[in-house]
């Protein structure tokens, strides 16, 4: 409830593009403000005023100019949006005088579809009065709630039934404004009588905040967007939807497996309405990149947004407003030291032994919203710390300061900065603390004819891995810069690069496809494992410190299946039990029995001697093993098997990715194999026969059981 008005103040608005239904839906920008101000008290108006706005895009379509009563030469002689708005705002305030106002307008767009979305995004701060309006079809509609459906009714329709007669010869705009005072007037008067009372409020703000995952959330509330900026925030999305009120914590960035944005988000709103607005807002653009925006459901949000625990709950009830994530911290780090992190332009080091220079450009000092009590470090769930951080901050020029600091060190280590929001607070936390619920792949996971057990040695289909051992002849690489090649790694082996073994380099892709940062490599032996990782940890490739840890095959299968390695290096968590169904296996005809492809990532010991095929599951893992070039690198693994081709044909000099899948056995099913293949570029890949006789046999179109067809063609050894 509002105080008493003393006046509305009609308003109609028009823009470059669509209008009516359609206004603000093409996000074209507006042209023209048009007003007349009713005083409630003695039923009178004022005169009609306008004013004409010069949008940035210079090319208009003529005959929208001449619908709203305009011109081409008009409008680019007019004032840009930030001079219109502060005009109208001064002429508005001369004419009401002091008197208490409040706008009307024909439905919603006007203020939530154009005002505010095109201020949003051109930084113009708007006056107080546009976060309130009253929607002339709902004040309507309150006086005969069953007359009509909100959605039919129209100016049109509210003249006819009050009795209204208007001016026909009046331009559009103007036409426009006569018929909404017109009904004012007629609300205002006997016998209607009606009072304008609760306006519509537009949210000045965003506030973040928690959800059980026990709440219900109504499907037609929520959307998705996708197609975000990585380092997009909640608030971002709030400033993409400004105008449409998105309730308490509504906006969730999602996540990928690796606990990176994926450039999608669900957004919950306060109402069905403002979620139609927003579906409306389909491929509007955020900076240069635009949004696709689909309907959601509320499922789809509470898996993003909702369990979070007590300390989580109690971090974000706080009295911050903007959430910054800190990655990278040393393990031996305070909330106090993080605290001082960002009160200045110094930071005290990992054991809190004095304070070290701060390197890079330094930026004054923020303040934490709550002292200590706005700062969360992110555990395991056996509290060892995981080097993540949130903090809490009052106002959007607080975070900014704070962001400032993104890439200075505390201590030895260089903190990385981003804009967070409460629903990756939410999922990190929750992706940290929560327990393995399998010890060990499910077991058995397929049947065979023969037992590999008795061989140690699997088929082609299982990669390169040997049978399964404890020994800790492999090392992990963590950290790695996103387009590091395998060369790139072999370089910065030095020379341990000699200690690697035949086709031992592993890249790890995340779900997308795309480089984790992370790499496993097979060595010759545990002692130079172990001596690569003493010489190598913590060393620079691409101005990215690098971390070595020793490991096992074991640990390196179990990643490659989906585990999470320790932080400390030692060893790796089991993977999420999150399995899918695995649908049209592909056949494997010598074995006898079903082998599917994403069998190839697991040991020996998990294939047993069953006589009839179980269903297979599959844990998600990364991505399939590769190998480096070997020109230069190793040498030959038998001197009966073929060398490569001439330069002709050479493997490319880096190799970046590798085909998702390996079937090629099925293809190659009666060919004896004597050379390891190799995968070049993205699509082609180099199996070495032993003898022409052998090579020729395969060479057919055939598929390789996944919908793709092997183009298969020779290629001739020229040495």
């Amino acid at each position: 409830m509002m105080e008493k008005l003393d006046c509305l103040v009609a308003l109609f608005m028009s823009t470059s593009g669509a209008n009516e239904d359609e206004l603000g839906a093409d996000e074209r920008e507006l042209v023209q403000l048009v007003w007349q101000v009713v005083d409630l008290e003695s039923n009178t108006t004022g005169e009609i005023n306008e004013i004409v706005v010069r949008p940035e895009v210079e090319d208009l379509d003529p005959d929208i100019l001449q619908q709203a009563g305009l011109t081409a030469q008009r409008v680019q002689a007019a004032e840009p949006l930030e001079q219109a708005i502060k005009q109208f705002n001064s002429c508005l305030s001369a004419e009401v005088n002091q008197r208490h106002f409040c706008f009307c307008t024909d439905g919603q767009r006007h203020i939530r579809q154009v005002i505010h979305p095109e201020t949003s995004k051109k930084n113009i701060l708007l006056p107080t009065s546009f976060y309130s309006f009253f929607d002339l079809r709902k004040e309507f509609q309150k006086t005969l709630p069953s007359l009509v459906k909100q959605n039919e009714l129209d100016l049109s329709f509210m003249c006819d039934h009050l009795n209204v007669c208007v001016d026909s010869s009046l331009p559009f705009a103007a036409s426009k404004i006569q018929q909404i005072v017109k009904i004012i007037q007629a609300l205002n008067t006997e016998p209607v009588c009606h009072q304008f009372s609760s306006p519509e409020t537009v949210n000045m703000k965003f506030e973040i905040g928690t959800y059980s995952r026990l709440e219900c959330v109504d499907d037609n509330m929520v959307i998705r967007a996708r197609g975000l900026p990585w380092q997009a925030s909640d608030q971002d999305i709030a400033r993409f939807f400004r105008g449409l009120n998105i309730a308490k914590g509504g906006a969730a960035l999602c996540l990928n497996a690796q606990g990176r944005r994926n450039g999608e988000a669900l957004v919950r709103f306060e109402s069905q309405e403002h979620r139609d607005l927003a579906l409306q807002r389909h491929k509007h653009h955020m900076g240069n990149r635009y949004i696709e925006v689909y309907k959601a459901t509320g499922e789809d949000f509470l898996k993003i947004a909702g369990g979070c625990s007590s300390e989580v709950a109690h971090f974000l009830s706080g009295d911050g407003h903007v959430i910054v994530r800190m990655r990278g911290l040393p393990f031996s780090a305070t909330t106090q030291q993080v605290l001082q992190f960002f009160s200045g332009p110094q930071a005290m080091d990992a054991k809190g032994e004095g304070v070290c220079q701060v390197k890079g450009p330094t930026s004054g000092g923020c303040q934490v919203a709550g002292g200590t009590a706005g700062i969360l470090l992110v555990r395991y769930a056996d509290g060892r710390p995981t080097g993540d951080a949130f903090v809490l901050f009052s106002t959007e020029e607080q975070a900014q300061l704070a962001l400032k600091k993104h890439k200075q060190r505390l201590g030895k280590r260089y903190i990385e900065l981003f804009k967070s929001t409460a629903a990756e607070v939410t999922q990190v936390c929750n992706r940290f603390s929560s327990t393995p619920l399998i010890s060990m792949a499910p077991s058995p996971l397929v049947s065979m004819m023969a037992s590999p057990l008795a061989t140690g040695v699997l088929p082609l289909a299982t990669g390169a891995f040997p049978l399964t051992t404890a020994i800790r002849d492999c090392v992990h690489l963590r950290g790695l810069p996103y387009d590091t090649t395998i060369l790139n790694i072999l370089e910065f082996l030095g020379e341990f690069t000699a200690d690697i073994a035949p086709h031992g380099v592993h890249m790890v892709l995340n779900a997308q496809g795309r480089p984790s940062g992370e790499c496993f490599i097979q060595m010759s032996s545990p002692e130079r494992a172990f001596l690569t990782a003493q010489r190598c940890h913590r060393h620079l490739l691409k101005e990215r410190c690098v971390e070595v840890f020793p490991c096992s095959n074991d640990d390196m299968r179990l990643l490659l299946r989906g585990g999470f390695m320790c932080p400390s290096g030692r060893g790796l968590s089991p993977p999420p039990c999150k399995l899918r169904r695995v649908s049209n296996p592909s056949y494997f005809p010598h074995m006898g029995m079903m082998l599917p492809m994403e069998a190839s990532l697991y040991p020996a010991h998990f294939l047993v001697n069953t006589p009839h095929p179980l269903p297979f599951y599959t844990a998600y893992y990364p991505s399939p093993p590769g190998s480096p070039p070997p020109q230069g690198f190793y040498p030959s693994v038998s001197s009966q098997c073929h060398t490569l081709p001439a330069p002709a044909h050479a493997l490319p000099s880096t190799v970046n990715q590798y085909s998702p899948a390996d079937g090629l056995s099925h293809t190659f099913e009666h060919t004896h194999l004597t050379h390891p293949k190799e995968w070049v570029n993205n699509n082609d890949v180099l199996v070495t026969v032993p003898a022409l006789l052998s090579a020729k046999q395969p060479v057919t179109e055939q598929s390789l059981g996944v919908g793709a067809l092997l183009d298969l063609q020779m290629s001739w050894n020229r040495t």
